[in-house]
């Protein structure tokens, strides 16, 4: 199931929360080779975990992570802006209509659809919020994953070349993109609807933009 969780809401799932952080070191640290800190208990946090950021997270049957990534409202601090404005000549991407998205991470033994539904957990955070974009960095190796799910950035800037090669990109968020995600993550409308709701619905989503 998808899972809409604050910072400050990780302690109530202590078994989700910490294989959420080792799963992060494993795929960062030792597969793609990223400077990441890995903390003496096997963890991948960085400074951007400690500003309560928004996490979407697909939690297995054994309450297990399955996949993740964090959101945080681009008018606060982002790692765009923060460590990758070469990537947008040096522009800061600013609004409370935009929200950066950070760390996707897959655990090792996801299926395909994991993550269909992690990008669809991040449409409806958006649709919800009434924002307009979602920004994020990725690396070229990504652009797979989103041209097979359907829904893949316009592209601000790019360095480096080949699979080093690293970009800055767009989401919108369209209501004719969710019908696709629906599919490819064999999740109902139903039920994508009650997840969300569950963790963020009426008020709290309208406090949250306003907040933005």
């Amino acid at each position: 199931m998808l899972r809409y969780l604050y910072g400050d809401e990780l302690c109530q799932f202590p078994r989700l929360a910490s294989s959420m952080f080792r799963d992060r070191a494993y795929q960062f640290r030792t597969r793609l080779n990223w400077e990441v800190t890995v903390h003496p208990d096997g963890s991948e946090r960085d400074e951007y975990d400690e500003i309560n950021p928004l996490y979407v997270i697909w939690e297995n049957l054994d309450g297990c992570h399955g996949g993740s990534m964090r959101f945080l409202p681009t008018t606060g601090r982002t790692m765009v802006n923060d460590h990758f404005r070469n990537l947008t000549d040096g522009v800061e991407i600013r609004s409370p209509f935009i929200w950066e998205c950070t760390r996707f991470c897959l655990s090792v033994d996801a299926s395909p659809r994991v993550s269909a539904a992690l990008m669809l957990g991040g449409m409806e955070l958006g649709l919800s919020a009434h924002l307009s974009h979602a920004v994020g960095v990725f690396d070229v190796r990504m652009v797979r994953v989103y041209r097979r799910l359907g829904w893949g950035p316009i592209i601000l800037g790019t360095d480096g070349e080949g699979r080093e090669a690293i970009s800055v990109g767009l989401w919108a968020f369209e209501p004719d993109i969710r019908p696709r995600l629906l599919a490819r993550a064999a999740v109902s409308d139903e039920v994508s609807r009650f997840w969300h709701d569950r963790a963020l619905g009426g008020a709290q989503v309208q406090a949250l933009h306003k907040s933005a």
